[in-house]
């Protein structure tokens, strides 16, 4: 019983030393602890913080060069755009003009053309009686004038029709770019699917690549055919585009958003306009409305102005005057944007 009763007495000894044992730990082993942990914690960072903040730093310089170079690429692209606009804003020289107005005429034939031209509204001057220096005037009109004027109109209907025609063939390459298209394939499907004058002129863009041209000299040499801002514009985008990257398709969605944005613009600058235009031409037609009124009611009244020299001397006066108030007016209602 007595070795029973002393088991007892240790048995409960030792849970009571377990017991406090246990508490203190549990109370004083957390205090223990946290400055080690502090410590430690104080170690590890303070052994990562240099390791992060070059890291950071390696980061920030190189995306802050990589925007200096795409800053500085975007920048000589603009450049050197600037530079071919202001080179190109040189006096046309007759080729050109041939060339932009669409029509497949050699030098040569265009000067025969004109020769002809100008032969028959000089016999025609003769024969309805003009004063020999009004026959001249004619003829110099007739070989000079008319033929220019001619192709100028070409050139300005060309124009037109290619600009209308432009943001669907935008669209057209963005289309081909999202399915997978390489940019060349999306200009080729351009070429052949789109009308006169959007589909040849971007088959010579894709010819030219044949024989080694790249796409931004093939869209220079366009820009010499039609000379628009807005073919400017995508010869900036692509050559941007090609010298620091990005995204294509987006870009060429936005330009074809801006030209269709230019074109209802310069619409509602057509159509406000297009009353100052009605004035101006009925301005410049009641001349000769009652010049022909009077005529018929009174032939002999304005007899002397055609057979007279003073006569003839006040109708050249009156034409140089009409021409110039005519161009003026013209002047002053052309719009640009």
């Amino acid at each position: 019983m007595n070795l029973d009763s002393n088991l007892q007495q240790l048995i409960i000894l030792a849970m009571v030393a377990l017991a406090v044992g246990g508490f203190v730990l549990a109370v004083f082993l957390p205090v223990l602890s946290q400055g080690r942990s502090e410590t430690r914690l104080k170690n590890v960072v303070e052994s990562r913080k240099p390791v992060s903040r070059n890291g950071q730093l390696a980061a920030g310089r190189t995306s802050e060069v990589s925007r200096e170079n795409r800053r500085k690429q975007v920048q000589q692209s603009l450049r050197l755009a600037a530079a071919r606009e202001k080179g190109r804003k040189k006096r046309v020289t007759l080729r050109m003009l041939i060339a932009q107005s669409g029509a497949e005429i050699s030098l040569w034939t265009f000067w025969l053309y004109s020769a002809v031209l100008g032969a028959v509204v000089t016999a025609v001057a003769y024969l309805a009686s003009f004063p020999w220096y009004l026959c001249a005037l004619c003829g110099f009109v007739g070989f000079l004038g008319l033929p220019r004027w001619v192709l100028g109109y070409r050139r300005k209907r060309r124009q037109e029709k290619f600009l209308s025609e432009l943001p669907d063939a935008l669209d057209i390459m963005v289309r081909g770019l999202r399915s997978g298209l390489p940019l060349s394939d999306a200009l080729r499907v351009v070429a052949n699917e789109t009308p006169v004058p959007i589909g040849p002129e971007f088959n010579e863009v894709v010819e030219g690549q044949r024989v080694g041209i790249t796409i931004e000299q093939g869209l220079e040499r366009m820009f010499e055919r039609v000379p628009l801002q807005e073919v400017n514009f995508l010869a900036i985008v692509l050559s941007i585009q090609s010298k620091t990257g990005g995204n294509l398709t987006e870009a060429l969605s936005n330009l074809s958003k801006v030209l269709r944005d230019r074109r209802k613009m310069k619409s509602k600058i057509r159509a406000v306009s297009q009353e100052a235009k009605s004035s101006a031409a009925i301005i410049g037609c009641l001349p000769f409305l009652i010049a022909g009124a009077l005529y018929l009611l009174n032939p002999d009244y304005l007899v002397p102005l055609f057979d007279t020299q003073a006569g003839n001397i006040m109708l050249g006066i009156c034409a140089v005057l009409m021409v110039s108030g005519i161009l003026v007016m013209r002047k002053m209602i052309d719009f640009e944007i």
